[in-house]
């Protein structure tokens, strides 16, 4: 198992993170397997997207705007409730098959952390098996 560390710079931010685990997986000791990844926060989250220019914003924007405008009753911090119920419907995890320690991503899909109550340091953890 690897642990990543990837520092976020801004509130609500997309960080590809593609490269580094294909790197993982590649050192592999399997040459098939699956690739699991689950971050352990619970105001970000994880995966995949198509990341042309722009894109990561207008999935930002998308998700900032199906968030209800509610009275929150978070005890810690009502603010960063949606934060919470957002990084939720996207997950902590994903499973991602590979293939002579290739992913088997799409031509455009690209691995995504999803920060929703940055800056802060998050921590995933990969595993293939």
């Amino acid at each position: 198992m690897k642990t990543l560390n990837i520092r976020t710079q801004k509130k609500d931010e997309i960080k590809d993170i593609t490269d580094t685990v294909e790197e993982y997986v590649q050192q592999s000791k399997n040459d098939s397997g699956m690739c699991i990844l689950f971050v352990s926060h619970t105001t970000c989250a994880i995966t995949t997207a198509d990341l042309d220019p722009g894109t990561d914003l207008d999935f930002l924007n998308a998700l900032r705007a199906i968030q209800p405008d509610l009275n929150y009753r978070h005890p810690h911090d009502p603010e960063h409730a949606p934060d919470h119920i957002l990084s939720s419907l996207i997950g902590p995890s994903l499973v991602i098959p590979y293939t002579n320690r290739r992913l088997l991503l799409g031509i455009w899909q690209r691995i995504v952390l999803v920060e929703l109550d940055g800056p802060r340091q998050r921590t995933v953890q990969i595993s293939c098996l």
